[in-house]
């Protein structure tokens, strides 16, 4: 008896010192409720509509809503088109309002909200609902696709704002909390930590994305991301899926980058984004071998624009870009984001290796051709290109004699959000014809893609890899 009393007095002893060191670590962890009640009121619920052309989609039970933005930012319109038509007999050549759902925060007392681009793109009308239950119409002053970051206004008095941080002294490790309104739940929070900063995500080059296990979910893409003192240090963008739903890594942009967007959106009605006009690949291991190189990094040139700010400051294809102002690319999907946020006209010094000797270049940066993509309002005159979604240049007369073509047009950029992209067409494919008319230059293709019929399948013809084959390419009715 006396042992199955100490045996029991020990087993107190351990469940009390258990408790007890849980409850300190309980109170070791953050508390985001003065956050939440503090930085909710700010964070705003945005519906959008806008009328299409009916098309068959595996999403029809939704119940007619648009399929969740979040669906559609990672997998584009791929669903829907092989598709039966929905059960009421409904199909292509009916007019139907769709709906998407997503978040944003109010940013200053005007009434500025930022959110992502893709949340309201198309939309023909804006819904900001408060925490107060006010709902508000929207004005898009504009959007940025390769960024992914809009700039929406409202009018209306007492607009509770958000205090906005620095993501530039964001660390791995931290505490973080989202604010939104996952599959229409307004106001959800979620809690994390930063699992890794300046992520370079494959199509968009141009973020140093924040990486995250925040949930994120369909309705969150527009919220804000917050740190422990309750300030915004990104907008909630992305998920990494394979299953439509969240699988633990998230993705937020930089509040930094998303306010320099804005600020440019508002000013100046476009986002100017530094260009050099060169054609770059990854560094493989056996090229990085054969240039004599240590290590797989960098950026190599594999063509120029002949009239670009690299080859008149005497780049050459070949050349690998190991440094832009002494940061290290290390990897071609660094380039961009280093070049992109350096004003046009400004001059920035390029580390090189050029037959196995590194080499010291200045070069004046110039302005993303295809900057007139972003725009003011959602609307400007956009060239054919801008519509399509690239950005072009006249073929060199040898490259046409050995293809045996006449014409042509080299595709330089692809917007991974535009037309083209959907349709498969990539950067270095060269554009022979269009809807079985040959495209002769740059110029010509504005003018026959001004021609062309709004949802329709147009055939293209490309020279891809040194082989001719058609992409099908369907133009949405602006």
């Amino acid at each position: 008896m006396k042992r199955m009393t100490r045996h029991f007095s020990l087993w107190v002893l351990l469940a009390a010192a258990l408790l007890t060191w849980q409850t300190a670590m309980a109170r070791d962890l953050p508390d985001f409720t003065e956050l939440v009640d503090q930085a909710a009121p700010g964070v705003v619920n945005i519906s959008t509509s806008r009328t299409v052309e009916r098309r068959a989609s595996p999403f029809h039970d939704f119940g007619g809503q648009e399929i969740p933005e979040i669906f559609r930012h990672f997998f584009g319109d791929r669903f829907g088109d092989r598709m039966p038509s929905p059960p009421d007999g409904g199909g292509p050549g009916r007019s139907e309002e769709r709906q998407s759902l997503g978040s944003g925060f109010i940013i200053d007392e005007a009434g500025y909200i930022l959110t992502n681009a893709h949340v309201v793109q198309g939309a023909d009308e804006i819904l900001v609902r408060l925490n107060d239950r006010r709902e508000l119409l929207a004005e898009l002053v504009g959007a940025d696709a390769k960024t992914d970051v809009a700039l929406l206004k409202v009018d209306g008095d007492d607009l509770p704002t958000l205090n906005l941080g620095d993501s530039d002294g964001l660390r791995v490790g931290e505490w973080v909390a989202a604010i939104g309104s996952p599959f229409g739940f307004d106001h959800s929070v979620t809690a994390g930590i930063v699992s890794a900063i300046d992520r370079t995500l494959p199509r968009d080059a141009y973020v140093p994305f924040i990486q995250t296990d925040v949930a994120i979910n369909p309705g969150n893409s527009g919220g804000p991301l917050f740190n422990l003192d309750g300030e915004v240090i990104g907008i909630n963008s992305q998920i990494f899926t394979r299953s439509g739903g969240f699988m633990g890594l998230s993705f937020a942009i930089p509040i930094n980058v998303a306010l320099d967007v804005a600020d440019q959106l508002r000013d100046d009605g476009r986002v100017s984004r530094g260009w050099l006009g060169v054609m770059i690949q990854p560094v493989s291991r056996d090229l990085a071998e054969s240039f004599g190189m240590d290590n797989a990094e960098g950026a190599l040139i594999a063509d120029l624009d002949p009239d670009g700010p690299a080859a008149r400051g005497g780049l050459q294809a070949g050349d690998v870009i190991l440094e832009v102002d002494g940061e290290v690319v290390e990897s071609s999907n660094t380039l961009p984001r280093l070049i992109g946020p350096v004003s046009p006209g400004s001059e920035v010094e390029l580390t090189l290796l050029r037959d196995g000797e590194r080499r010291e270049k200045t070069i004046t940066v110039g302005d993303w051709p295809d900057s007139q993509s972003a725009t003011a309002n959602g609307t400007g005159e956009d060239p054919a290109p801008a519509r399509l979604g690239i950005a072009v240049s006249p073929v060199e007369e040898a490259e046409r004699r050995e293809l045996g073509i006449e014409g042509g047009v080299l595709v330089r950029e692809v917007d991974p959000r535009g037309t083209a992209a959907q349709a498969g067409i990539r950067t270095g494919d060269i554009l022979v014809s269009i809807d079985h008319r040959a495209v002769q230059g740059p110029d010509q293709l504005t003018e026959l893609v001004a021609d062309l019929p709004d949802d329709r399948a147009i055939p293209v013809r490309v020279y891809r890899d040194g082989r001719s084959l058609f992409v099908a390419l369907r133009l949405s009715r602006d």
